[in-house]
């Protein structure tokens, strides 16, 4: 796992810092909506906090394991930006375009529509469908 400065943007790039944005959601705050956890889950890719990613990974389709610290080469994740957030109290949809580059390699983007159900309080990410 990475540390990060408190004062400086949270990786999800809310210049409010990482303390007052996905910082306490990786410490165990609810998300307050799905983009909330979206974001926090970016974050997470970026800090390579692969217990909170599997944390908020719906039971239904979680994998076992995802292997962060074995990637090579390792992504560098380049910003986030969060295209729509739709749907109600237990059901939502996030689009976003993350991107990131793998080694010296050119940068790429990888643009996704998630769905997100909220289960007892929390919300969970179900699966996305990778866009081209």
């Amino acid at each position: 796992m990475r540390a990060i400065d408190t004062l400086t943007p949270c990786p999800c790039g809310n210049t409010a810092g990482y303390a007052h944005c996905c910082g306490p959601l990786h410490e165990g705050t609810p998300a307050p909506s799905a983009e909330a956890l979206m974001r926090s889950r970016y974050s997470a890719y970026v800090l390579k906090r692969e217990d909170y990613l599997l944390d908020t990974w719906h039971p239904s389709t979680r994998p076992a394991h995802l292997k962060l610290a074995a990637q090579q080469p390792a992504p560098s994740w380049l910003g986030l930006s969060v295209k729509r957030h739709e749907g109600g109290a237990g059901e939502a949809v996030v689009e976003f375009v993350a991107r990131l580059r793998y080694g010296g390699g050119r940068a790429q983007r990888m643009h996704e529509v998630s769905r997100f159900l909220r289960e007892d309080g929390r919300w969970y990410y179900v699966d996305g469908e990778i866009l081209a």
